[in-house]
């Protein structure tokens, strides 16, 4: 009969469990053996929270203590030579210095690379590989969680990234190498993985490959074919199903279905079409598992379970219930846990959501209908469909002045009035290698529980703002004694860069446990845009007027620019995306235009979310290029040549785009670079970006404090392929999770570094 599973649970917990052990260990306020504890007691509850809500197969080792492609390195050993790693068992320091960099008991290492996991705000440690690189078991982490649910009474479906899939999603370092070269060594640790579940009772491996879903190479597609012929060849009692998700498989459908595993899992919410030809190709002999993603896994609306069970009944009338399975169309990791602890919501929104913990009871109430008819679930159908038809009809979702307006906008409204060259001129005076930061600077205890204090209406609002005004004036003089060029006002008063911003505009709703893990112990509350957008009033400008007034040097504006706060919110999917961009474009240009009035004359409109949203498919991307670009050209083009407008840009693959951020015509980019090893700079060898750029020098996700001589190196790097002129200097991202004194010591020496490239710039002008 068709069964009911998941893919994956989020690990946070419910109330950020995870979070508080996590950092609790690296403050040092807590052994390991806590830590370990609080993990073994979320993965126990996770299990019977799955169980209880009818799952018929739960996944286990989808559990991480940061990142599953960080955890899939240390299972295979993959451990960059600078973190002095001796072989054997990985451990934990090591682990976490992986991730996060150290410098604390004479040991000084960066971390490794972070970036997006495909088109989603999660992001993944990067794994570095050698030429000829060689790879063990140096983690037992599958098998033991595999073990914990045994003994509680759970056989579980355990969960690996596939192997192909992780060396894809690595990167080479000394040399560049085909990185599947390095296949035929990788694939004896995953049999050995596999036998040593089998062994322990495993029915049923989950192997992650999702690359399978994009555009691959028959290079690539034979890979596929070889690794897993390999596995079945080596652990013939294995069985194993294969996960895709994200995208259509298309023309790799053919590699999908010859592959030797007993199951397919693909998304039908990303991808609907692919269900077609799927079931023509689906192979007539009995045995192999087909799973369908009916439930959307990365958003949060109520699934519209009727359509959602037509595609099912087809499926199961080609391929068999027996071999039938239900699930999310990828972990809901990408989702907050549960709906029924939100108390803020009003009803009728509420009844439109559905979180992780409901989208349990959706997949099973899609199983129970299918094993017993439409009958078997009428009840839940029935009240399903109430809620879809109220989401549909409901007048809270449309505003026609908002869409009138979007729908007059023009190509003039796109273009500033004069080119980048011209602007420059009538800007702002500064220095070769100017410096500056992204935006934010350290979010305190103190700063935390004022906020705290003020939602729950312990302090009074004229007293919060009091104690935001001492912030910022404190902030501006520290950056005036270290000697920053343009200044930020450090963004107190702001929760979030995009909850911040919904807070103020009309068409979205908030959650108030709404977690979901962006990385690390890094999590976010995105913002649920349920209607036409709109901005009522001024959002930023009481505070960025303030700023200005405590100083003569120019003080920043601070914007989200209108696709981060799309791609970076759970986002209405009853209108395209790119008329949702619009209006947020919309309400951005009219904060712009207010600041530009109030005397702002340095606008920074942050878009680190640009390259995340790009399609997986090439195919797709010059549709997705063209709205996104117009979106943050609507936002900033209703200025004067003499405001200069910065955007901001981290963490994602920008050498794919590089030409596209051209077209957004921004006077100054700061983007990340610093932990991809300045990679970035290598497409400007062959391509003179015209504007100027701001590669970040030192990583803020690392509480290890760079030195002058290391950002001075970095900036020589930079000038290589940068005129004196183009390049600013500036930290990677904003500097809301670290500490004040690491933060002061990094920017010191960034300003060090910045002096010296200036007298060697004025050097080599003389010399000329």
């Amino acid at each position: 009969m068709p069964i009911a599973h998941t893919l994956g649970f989020p690990p946070l917990g419910a109330h950020r469990e995870l979070k508080r052990a996590t950092e609790s260990y690296w403050g040092g306020e807590v052994p390991q053996t806590d830590l370990l504890k609080t993990g073994a007691e979320l993965r126990a509850a996770h299990w019977r929270l799955q169980r209880d809500a009818g799952m018929d197969l739960i996944p286990s080792n989808d559990f991480s203590f940061y990142d599953r492609v960080l955890d899939t390195c240390a299972l295979v050993g993959a451990v960059p030579e600078r973190y002095g790693w001796a072989g054997g068992t990985l451990d934990v320091d090591t682990y976490f210095a992986m991730a996060r960099g150290a410098q604390q008991r004479g040991r000084d290492v960066t971390a490794m690379e972070m970036t997006k996991w495909f088109d989603t705000n999660y992001h993944y440690i990067v794994p570095e590989f050698d030429r000829g690189q060689t790879f063990h078991l140096a983690s037992s982490k599958p098998i033991d969680e595999f073990q914990e649910a045994k003994a509680a009474g759970i056989i579980t479906k355990p969960v690996l990234i596939g192997p192909v899939t992780f060396l894809l999603l690595g990167k080479t370092r000394a040399a560049r190498f085909d990185r599947l070269e390095l296949l035929d060594a990788l694939l004896p640790v995953y049999a050995d993985v596999l036998s040593r579940l089998v062994a322990a009772g495993a029915t049923w491996v989950q192997l992650d490959e999702p690359c399978l879903a994009l555009d691959r190479t028959d290079a690539e597609r034979e890979a596929y074919a070889r690794a897993y012929r390999m596995l079945a060849q080596r652990v013939p009692q294995a069985r194993i199903l294969l996960a895709t998700y994200f995208a259509a498989l298309d023309e790799n459908l053919g590699t999908a279905l010859s592959l030797p595993v007993q199951g397919l899992h693909v998304d039908l919410v990303r991808a609907p079409r692919q269900l077609d030809r799927l079931l023509e190709a689906w192979p007539a002999r009995g045995g192999r598992v087909l799973s369908l993603g009916v439930i959307d896994g990365r958003n949060i609306w109520k699934a519209d379970l009727a359509a959602a069970l037509s595609q099912l009944e087809r499926a199961q009338a080609r391929v068999g219930g027996e071999s039938l399975w239900v699930a999310p169309s990828c972990s809901l990791l990408h989702v907050p846990v549960d709906l029924d602890l939100e108390q803020r919501l009003d009803a009728e929104l509420k009844g439109w959501l559905a979180f992780a913990k409901q989208k349990l009871a959706e997949v099973a109430t899609l199983a129970r209908a299918l094993r017993g008819g439409r009958e078997a679930a009428a009840k839940e159908l029935e009240t399903n469909a109430r809620a879809v038809a109220s989401r549909r009809t409901s007048s809270r979702i449309h505003n026609p002045a908002v869409e009138r307006r979007a729908a007059g906008v023009t190509e003039r409204d796109l273009r500033r009035a004069s080119a980048h060259a011209a602007r420059r001129r009538k800007q702002l005076p500064l220095p070769a290698y100017p410096t500056t930061t992204i935006g934010s600077f350290p979010q305190t205890a103190e700063v935390r529980a004022a906020r705290r204090q003020l939602h729950d209406g312990k302090l009074a609002p004229a007293a919060y703002e009091a104690f935001i005004e001492e912030q910022i004036r404190k902030t501006l003089r520290l950056q005036e004694e270290i000697g920053l060029d343009v200044l930020v006002h450090g963004e107190f008063e702001r929760n979030d860069m995009v909850e911040y911003f919904g807070e103020q505009l009309e068409g979205f709703a908030f959650t108030e446990h709404g977690w979901v893990q962006s990385y690390g112990t890094r999590y976010v509350k995105p913002p649920i845009i349920f209607g036409d957008v709109s901005r009522p009033r001024p959002m930023t400008v009481r505070w960025s007027t303030f700023a200005q007034a405590q100083t003569t040097q120019p003080v920043k504006g601070m914007l989200t620019g209108p696709v981060t706060i799309l791609q970076w919110s759970f986002v209405r999917d009853d209108q395209p995306r790119s008329e949702t961009a619009k209006q947020l474009a919309l309400a951005i240009r009219d904060e712009v235009r207010d600041l530009e009035a109030a005397g702002i004359r340095v606008i920074q409109i942050d878009e680190p979310a640009l390259r995340e949203g790009l399609p997986l498919r090439r195919v797709d991307w010059a549709a997705y290029q063209d709205w996104a670009i117009d979106a943050f050209r609507l936002a900033t083009a209703g200025v004067k040549d003499e405001t200069q407008i910065h955007t901001h840009m981290c963490y994602s693959e920008f050498n794919d785009v590089i030409r596209v951020i051209e077209r957004m015509d921004a006077d100054a980019i700061s983007i990340e670079s610093a932990r991809s090893g300045s990679e970035l700079l290598d497409a400007f060898r062959e391509y003179k970006y015209p504007n100027e750029i701001g590669p970040g020098v030192y990583d803020i996700h690392s509480p290890r404090v760079p030195s002058t001589e290391e950002i001075v190196v970095a900036l020589n790097r930079m000038r290589e392929v940068l005129d004196d002129h183009q390049i600013w200097v500036n930290p990677d991202c904003g500097l809301k999770t670290r500490g004040w004194p690491e933060t002061l010591a990094a920017l010191r020496h960034m300003v060090s570094a910045a002096r010296e490239m200036r007298a060697a710039a004025g050097a080599a002008v003389a010399r000329r």
